[in-house]
């Protein structure tokens, strides 16, 4: 026994041909051309629609842009400020610590008995007037040929 299966026997019609198929065919090409041109229908309103957007969407960008501009500047402003005071704050406490330092320094200087820049050029000052006056008491009295006399022997 065999499990083919056997074709059934039943007669195949075929399509009854009418006067109606050169009808639908003719609707089948109106039908088509419908949909083709529904679809570049479709096309030239998804492209002009698509312009649109695109500009409704650089609008929108702009306004949002213009918006976020303002907040943004006045974050930066408010920044800048807090860091120039940051900074002035450290400045001044950096000042004050230099000055306490100078100051701490000068004290254990004197201590030490090592004179101050000031003195020591005050005392230059000093020498240098006093050199001054004996220049000029050598020129102006009869000492003052005697007082060559032993700078150059020195």
């Amino acid at each position: 026994m065999t499990d083919r299966k056997r074709p059934s026997r039943e007669p195949r019609t075929p399509a009854p041909k009418t006067e109606e198929d050169p009808q639908m065919a003719g609707r089948i090409r109106d039908s088509a051309r419908q949909i083709w041109l529904a679809g570049l229908g479709a096309y030239t309103k998804a492209e002009e629609d698509a312009g649109r957007f695109f500009e409704r969407l650089v609008n929108e960008g702009e306004e949002l842009e213009s918006k976020t501009r303002g907040l943004v500047e006045r974050q930066v402003k408010a920044v800048e400020h807090r860091v120039e005071d940051v900074r002035d704050r450290a400045t001044g406490t950096w000042d004050r610590l230099e000055t306490l330092f100078d100051e701490r320094v000068a004290g254990a200087l004197r201590r030490l008995g090592i004179p101050r820049r000031e003195d020591i050029d005050a005392l230059e000052q000093r020498v240098a007037e006093l050199e001054q006056e004996l220049s000029e008491l050598r020129r102006a009295g009869p000492l003052g040929g005697t007082l060559e006399a032993r700078d150059e022997e020195e």
